[in-house]
């Protein structure tokens, strides 16, 4: 295609979007998924529970996984988002599978983390197949993963302990250019301080209960979001799409 200023487009392009929520486990990320219009679930690892959704079932290979994907893109379906839970479990598939194509005993094999960085091209094929179902059959990708404390190296202050997704760097920093949003699932919790004697003060945790997924980085975590979301919504799909232009035209109608 010859390049021209005809070519140029303005507006907003109402694309489904490509998420990732992960937190603590027991939070609820999988029934925040499950509430998503029409999902059906990519499963590495058995997280449905008493949830009943659509599913292809415990998939216990990469290869499984993709055959998954490529079933969603060529078959006829009204699945509208796709979920893959987890991501962390997927991890453990795309090393071994890694390892089987390059004839190693392990990830760890080839040392110096070269085992890694030749996993981060299976996980672009992943990133690829769901591209191709966001793009072309207009599909919402969920990618759910469990949380970690890892150490952040600030360039600009000392180090400090923050959440994050559970998954190797490299496959990490992968992921969350990849998605439009990663958003940190967890129980809203405020601090009091109270007296302790002797002119003492202690500080306690107080929590209600109440999930929320935080949309903005903080110390505390990792975060990120391409709409207008505000840094702290409630854990809900509807308070979810209500921020995305994609969806809020559709999910809040029905």
């Amino acid at each position: 295609m010859a390049i021209s200023l005809s070519n140029v487009k303005s507006g907003v392009a109402l694309v489904p979007p490509m998420i990732m929520v992960y937190g603590t486990h027991g939070v609820g990320k999988t029934s925040f998924a499950a509430s998503a219009p029409d999902p059906i679930f990519i499963q590495t690892e058995d997280g449905l529970g008493l949830i009943g959704a659509p599913t292809f079932g415990l998939l216990k290979t990469f290869e499984d996984v993709m055959q998954a994907i490529g079933a969603l893109y060529a078959e006829d379906h009204t699945y509208r988002t796709v979920i893959l839970d987890s991501a962390d479990h997927l991890e453990v598939l795309v090393w071994a599978q890694a390892a089987k194509d390059n004839g190693w005993v392990n990830i760890e094999t080839p040392g110096y983390g070269r085992g890694y960085v030749a996993a981060l091209d299976l996980w672009r094929l992943v990133i690829e197949g769901f591209r191709a179902l966001r793009d072309d059959r207009g599909m919402t990708i969920c990618m759910i993963a469990h949380s970690q404390i890892s150490r952040f190296d600030a360039p600009d202050n000392e180090p400090y302990d923050r959440y994050s997704p559970k998954l190797h760097k490299g496959a990490s920093a992968l992921l969350q250019e990849s998605m439009d949003a990663v958003m940190f699932a967890n129980y809203r919790i405020s601090t009091v301080k109270s007296d302790a004697g002797f002119g003492k003060k202690v500080t306690r945790a107080v929590g209600g209960g109440d999930r929320v997924l935080y949309t903005e980085e903080r110390p505390a975590f990792l975060a990120k979001q391409r709409f207008n979301l505000p840094p702290m919504i409630p854990m809900t799909w509807l308070d979810f799409a209500a921020g995305v232009p994609a969806l809020n035209q559709t999910e809040i109608k029905e």
